[in-house]
């Protein structure tokens, strides 16, 4: 969660109170944030002959970007006391809209871009941190660091319109940085701030690309290369009048979000509060021409009975309405359905997804201390476990009742583990590869249990032998006719270890868990002559794997409705997958997909 320092005084200034610190702790809790410290308790620098003021540290729930500044936490904080209503933010468009074009070239870097102009902002040294203090708050946190979005604000008057947005080759982009006087291109800039604490660790982002994004004004003076650092000849200061905000990004809807962020909590002081001047963005690429930001609140619907069935407080429709006033909602009883709510979800709340969310700062506004302390009325259907999850832990307990002990490794693996050291190819259509792992063991979503098992053998091998380890979770494979390309897949496997290879006892394992889940065992040619037999049958067939001992494994086959179908393996693994793995003694194992079960 983040933590914003703010002005104590200024905020209880702004609140139109002096709280006591359990008073404003009491105020926090009940709007769900949390006070984190109080300054004023300790010993506070001196700069310049004057004590900094006190200031209160608050932790702000990670979705709520809204109240990532000393604007958004009092603004919120005002609504929520019923002291101010929500703002209605609004448009206001010149004769001739300022705009950006964005060349084609920018579609191999950083393809996206959004923006606005504050027009007649009045700055103050703390207004002027606060405005740098949320770029950084939301770099680090919704940006990822910059790698999705970065923020870019110029000094209006010093730079001419229309802008353009390049991707160039470094070697061409030629500017004065930010706070520097000397004029660097991108290559230049690239070695000059490699070291620099602050900016250093942004340069990855854009460094090993053939083409620099860049923003251009009119007169070809450069205003920023995103995401690295601004040109210093449009700075801004506490004297700036008129701000440009570009904002450019490799998602789509968070470069909106980032945009909504920045100039809805600082048009609180634009000359027409709440009002912002739009830009045109006209992209060359895909012939499209947009008017950015879109600052309209989004329409959507929730359900009294769910509600009520949630808080287990019986509201009517127009409390609802009221409650919801004080989160910043503007919120109606639906005219076509007495059961539903109409409610307009501000565009500074993009956290809010579904009626749940709406439902939660519901209770927030009537106070979570005030619900009833018991368990609402709720249909059977709530809090039921999934089908899959019920027969994993049947499993479970049936094997730790066997005498087998459960292990919980990592889902992610090296691509080694998952193929090489298990003697498997990697066809290229089975892993989920990560795009930018962090070290060679997380490379691969793993497609067998089999790797995490053999490294939790090898990690405890000063135990006393057997050891026998068994785990029951999840698989991912890659599945190009999904919508998420990806999809899951819940297995169980056992793993062996001791002087002897263990086959008779993983065998033993397979053959109680079938039984457990009443799967006759018959021989194969019993199997394919009563193909219309009702019930679950399995038996077992020879196999040659190279992950096991040539002549000790097997697939294990079952047949429902007459259709049979291999849904996993068991054996001796062979010896050069132990010497992978760093272990002496054999092993055997067994891995079955359990969802053919359900």
């Amino acid at each position: 969660m983040p933590t914003i320092a703010v002005d104590k005084y200024a905020l209880y200034k702004a609140l139109g109170k002096n709280y006591t610190k359990d008073e404003f702790d009491e105020l926090c809790f009940d709007f769900g944030i949390e006070l984190d410290e109080d300054s004023e308790e300790e010993q506070r620098p001196v700069v310049n002959g004057v004590q900094e003021p006190p200031q209160l540290k608050i932790e702000i729930p990670a979705n709520r970007y809204d109240m990532l500044c000393f604007e958004g936490i009092q603004l919120m904080l005002n609504i929520f006391l019923q002291r101010e209503k929500a703002p209605q933010y609004a448009l206001k468009a010149p004769s001739e809209v300022q705009s950006i074009t964005v060349s084609k070239d920018t579609a191999k870097i950083r393809p996206y871009v959004s923006g606005a102009i504050l027009r007649n902002i009045t700055f103050d040294e703390a207004r002027y941190e606060s405005f740098i203090a949320l770029q950084d708050k939301l770099h680090q946190n919704l940006a990822r660091q910059r790698t999705l979005v970065s923020i870019g604000t110029h000094d209006l008057d010093t730079i001419k319109e229309p802008f353009t947005y390049e991707a160039l080759p470094p070697k061409d982009i030629k500017f004065i940085p930010l706070n520097q006087t000397k004029e660097m291109d991108g290559e230049e800039l690239m070695k000059f701030y490699e070291k620099d604490r602050h900016l250093g660790r942004y340069l990855h982002i854009i460094r090993d690309s053939p083409v620099y994004p860049v923003i251009y004004d009119a007169n070809r003076t450069v205003c920023s290369l995103p995401p690295i650092i601004n040109g210093n000849h449009s700075k801004i200061t506490t004297k700036t009048k008129n701000v440009f905000i570009e904002v450019t990004a490799t998602d789509k809807t968070k470069v909106e979000i980032v945009t909504n962020m920045v100039v809805t909590m600082f048009s609180q002081y634009t000359s027409e509060k709440f009002t912002v001047e739009p830009i045109k963005i006209i992209s060359d690429h895909n012939h499209e021409t947009r008017q950015v930001p879109n600052l309209d609140p989004r329409e959507t619907q929730a359900e009294i009975d769910y509600i009520i069935s949630c808080t287990g407080v019986d509201m009517s429709a127009e409390t609802i309405c009221d409650l919801l006033k004080c989160m910043s909602y503007n919120a109606h009883p639906s005219k076509s359905d007495p059961n539903l709510i109409d409610v307009q979800v501000p565009c500074t709340r993009a956290d809010v997804l579904h009626q749940a969310d709406i439902m939660e700062d519901v209770c927030i506004a009537y106070g979570f201390n005030k619900l009833p302390r018991a368990f609402p009325k709720v249909s059977s259907t709530v809090a039921q476990p999934l089908a899959i999850n019920k027969l994993g832990d049947i499993l479970r307990q049936e094997s730790a009742m066997a005498g087998w002990a459960e292990v919980l490794p990592l889902i992610l693996c090296s691509h080694d583990e998952n193929f090489a050291w298990l003697n498997r190819k990697d066809d290229g259509t089975t892993a989920v590869k990560l795009a930018n792992p962090k070290t060679l063991e997380y490379q691969v979503v793993r497609t067998s249990l089999l790797p995490g098992l053999l490294k939790t053998i090898r990690e405890n091998k000063h135990h006393s032998v057997p050891i026998k380890i068994f785990e029951c979770s999840d698989v991912a494979f890659k599945a190009p006719e999904l919508e998420r390309k990806a999809r899951n897949e819940r297995h169980f496997a056992a793993a062996w270890y001791g002087k002897t290879s263990g086959f008779e006892v993983v065998h033993g394992l397979l053959d109680r868990l079938m039984a457990m889940l009443k799967t006759v065992f018959v021989t194969r040619e019993e199997g394919l002559e009563m193909k219309d037999a009702k019930n679950m049958q399995y038996w077992i067939e020879e196999v040659d794997d190279p992950t096991f001992y040539e002549g000790h494994a097997a697939n294990v086959m079952l047949q429902v409705g007459g259709k049979s179908a291999v849904i996993g393996k068991f054996g001796i693994l062979h010896p050069t997958v132990l010497e992978k793995f760093e272990l002496r003694y054999p092993v055997s194992t067994l891995e079955i997909n359990v969802e053919v079960f359900l």
